[in-house]
C-alpha cells in the first residue's frame, strides 16, 4: 500500500461500492477493482490490482474483528457496565 494516513468516522448507512475495471469485452491487460467507502461527500477508495486479493481479505478480516468488538461493547453497555 502506498502511504496515506487519515481518519474517517463510519456512520450507520455508510455506503460501500465495488466497481470492476476490466475493459471492453473483458480485454483489459491490467484489470482491477475499486472498493469505495463513503457517502459521496467524502469517500475512501481502495484500488486493488491483480495479486492483491489477499490484502483485501486481510482488510475484510480486520473489519469483521472490529465489528465483533463493537457488538461486544454495545452488549456490555446495554447491560449497564459502561
Amino acid at each position: 500500500m502506498n502511504t496515506l494516513t487519515t481518519t474517517a468516522h463510519l456512520q450507520p448507512g455508510t455506503e460501500t461500492v465495488i466497481r470492476i475495471f476490466d475493459g471492453v469485452n473483458h480485454t483489459s491487460p491490467a484489470p482491477f477493482v475499486s472498493l469505495r467507502v463513503g457517502d459521496g461527500d467524502v469517500d475512501v477508495v481502495f484500488i486493488a490490482d491483480l495479486g492483491t486479493a489477499d490484502a483485501l481479505r486481510t482488510l475484510a478480516t480486520a473489519a469483521e474483528k472490529a465489528a465483533n468488538v463493537l457488538d461486544e461493547l454495545a452488549a456490555r453497555t446495554t447491560e449497564g457496565a459502561a
